[in-house]
């Protein structure tokens, strides 16, 4: 489909936020894939904007609880939106606002992957370690956590 009318970028632009919900930066990336150009792109998405269609908020609400849901941690979250070009502050602001409870959902991700089981040696604190910390969780959690001390806090 050839986008060369404010039209047809809408059309695709709707399709997109029809599967799911999008940030501007990301809808502007896939549209100009597309073909679109920014001339178009721009008031289309401007457009959207006002008629309540493409909000920032209700992607970074969405993002945030997919990715909670499916394990990652905060830190975690936060490194993907930057990537996907939203701001820090917008970011910050809408983690504080999911209403997670980041220590909780440590505790759970820990408990599913290694059944509850502390660490007996070394080698295997860091493989938990690494593991959480992959997942995007704040490393002095993952130390309380795995010193056994994580719920004395």
């Amino acid at each position: 489909m050839l986008l060369d009318s404010p039209a047809a970028v809408r059309r695709v632009a709707m399709d997109l936020l029809a599967r799911r919900e999008h940030g501007r930066v990301e809808l502007t990336r896939k549209l100009r894939q597309r073909g679109a150009t920014l001339e178009l792109i721009d008031p289309a998405l401007d457009r959207l904007t006002e008629q309540g269609l493409l909000c920032e908020a209700r992607y970074l609400e969405a993002f945030i609880g997919y990715r909670a849901r499916s394990g990652s941690g905060p830190l975690r979250i936060r490194e993907q939106l930057l990537q996907r070009g939203l701001p820090r502050a917008a970011i910050d602001q809408a983690l504080r606002d999911s209403g997670i409870d980041w220590r909780a959902h440590l505790h759970d991700t820990w408990r599913r992957k290694f059944a509850g089981q502390l660490p007996s040696d070394p080698r295997e604190y860091g493989q938990q370690a690494r593991f959480l910390s992959y997942r995007g969780y704040a490393l002095e959690q993952i130390g309380a956590l795995l010193r056994g001390v994580f719920d004395d806090d």
